[in-house]
């Protein structure tokens, strides 16, 4: 009896072994995160919301860091959501430690490489180079380097690489600094300006994109060396889906794609100088508001944006109603008298008919640039064509299409129109010569202006809002961490 119970007791603990083998064998069954997103059909990614990363243009999601996930999301198949967490500490913390059935999750935030946040999280391979702009008030003197910020506070976000990089250059020196989690780029950017603090640190992608709004603040120095910027994921032995990433980088930037996009959001940045950005922020005050309900009519009745059509009217003409010049354009919009009749117009010096002869005039253009080119290069090339006219705009298509180019692509168009104005480009072309660096000009700026006009006719608190709609398809609200 003994025997046979011993026999038995054996028996339980060789199925207690077995078992416990059979939850290992379990576990190494565990499926990779790209395994996991193809059963979860869906990919989350932390982002923070500001004009570089991910914002709403014209009610629908924008943003460099948002196409690029748009387009990793499409490849892999999966569904994009979308968290905005408007932290850097948090966001990097939600990375670390996910919720409970959280889909797989990145962070694409515009997110530069440092020794810090390398032991926290991985990376991916680095899709973006950025300097670090040490920016003043230019009522200030101006400093040539980090010893010599003495006329006020220099003040940075916390937890950002911003606050590494000023903990890393104190030495015998240290100046009068201080970090907060309340303020970001921008809201510092605006302190700067307004002359509450003297410094802060900004990324040159953001400052490109937005100096504009600040005439008060200059760049000191940068200091050095750069950074990098690239997509960040939680550490793991698993790293199926950096390296997809990676994959997916490689491909963007052998295509064209990566050039694409950044030509979308930063080829029209370095256009506007100071005065010509001080100029027109007074003219939003001083003669925009004679114009706005203009505008808007206008644009309604041809389906267009109207804050792209004062834009253009800023363009011809500074909003001036009377404006001429010596090649006889006339009016707001500068109509050219053979337009100006044939778009009903006979008083090219009425703000009303300039306006709503320009509206159907641009509207008519646009409708003849074909739909398969997507937007927005579609609006670019109808911009460049209501410049240059419709005819240079194909034969400088034509031109892209020789060289190997897309004709489809404003950003290989672009570089073809100034070969109008060279002989051996412009004497096989239909229309002939033409001065083809005019339109990249001319589109360069009205996007700048256009860009202005968005940011500061974008609903109060746009950005409150949209880091706090849980409603809203694809948006989440920021994750609560418990200790």
């Amino acid at each position: 009896m003994g025997i046979g119970r011993r026999s038995g007791s054996l028996s339980v603990g060789a199925l207690a072994v077995c078992a416990a083998m059979g939850l290992l064998l379990a576990g190494c069954d565990k499926p990779t995160q790209l395994e996991q997103l193809k059963q979860q059909n869906r990919i989350l990614m932390l982002t923070r919301n500001t004009p570089t990363t991910y914002y709403n243009d014209r009610d629908a999601p924008s943003g460099f860091e948002y196409e690029l996930a748009s387009r990793f999301a499409e490849e892999l198949g999966v569904e994009l959501q979308v968290r905005v967490i408007n932290s850097i500490d948090l966001l990097l913390q939600t990375l670390m430690r996910p919720a409970f059935e959280q889909p797989v999750t990145f962070a694409a935030a515009g997110l530069s490489i440092t020794p810090e946040r390398q032991r926290r999280v991985a990376f991916a391979s680095p899709y973006k180079n950025i300097n670090l702009h040490l920016v003043y008030n230019r009522f200030l003197t101006k400093p040539t380097s980090f010893d010599e910020l003495t006329e006020g506070e220099l003040r940075v976000e916390q937890g950002s690489h911003h606050e590494e990089r000023v903990r890393s250059l104190i030495g015998d020196f240290e100046p009068n600094w201080s970090s907060s989690n309340e303020l970001e780029s921008m809201d510092l950017l605006q302190m700067v300006n307004d002359g509450e603090i003297a410094y802060t640190i900004v990324d040159s992608n953001l400052w490109a994109t937005n100096y504009i709004y600040f005439p008060n603040a200059r760049i000191a120095f940068d200091l050095q060396p750069g950074e990098q910027v690239a997509w960040a994921f939680a550490k793991s032995d698993d790293r199926s889906l950096v390296e997809r990433a990676e994959q997916f980088f490689q491909r963007v930037e052998e295509d064209g794609t990566l050039e694409q996009l950044n030509e979308r959001f930063y080829g029209h940045i370095d256009q506007l100088d100071y005065v010509g950005a001080r100029t027109f922020m007074r003219q939003l005050d001083r003669r925009l508001p004679r114009y706005r309900e203009l505008f808007m009519q206008a644009a309604e009745e041809e389906e267009l944006d109207w804050k792209l059509l004062a834009a253009i009217g800023y363009q011809e003409s500074h909003w001036r109603a009377k404006a001429r010049s010596p090649t006889g354009v006339r009016g707001l919009m500068m109509l050219t008298l053979p337009t100006a009749k044939e778009m009903g117009v006979d008083n090219r010096l009425d703000p009303v008919q300039s306006i709503n002869g320009g509206a159907r005039y641009f509207a008519r253009i646009k409708r003849r640039i074909p739909e398969r080119i997507p937007e927005p290069d579609r609006t670019w090339m109808a911009l460049a064509a209501y410049n240059v006219g419709h005819g240079h705009l194909e034969d400088a298509r034509v031109i892209t299409q020789r060289r190997g180019g897309d004709p489809d692509r404003w950003i290989d168009v672009k570089e073809s129109l100034p070969l109008l104005a060279q002989k051996k480009w412009y004497k096989g072309t239909r229309y002939s010569y033409a001065r083809g660096h005019e339109p990249v000009v001319y589109v360069q700026n009205i996007r700048r202006y256009y860009d202005v006009l968005q940011w500061l006719e974008a609903p109060p608190n746009e950005t409150t809002q949209l880091a706090q709609t849980s409603h809203q398809p694809g948006i989440t609200e920021e994750p609560e961490l418990t200790p």
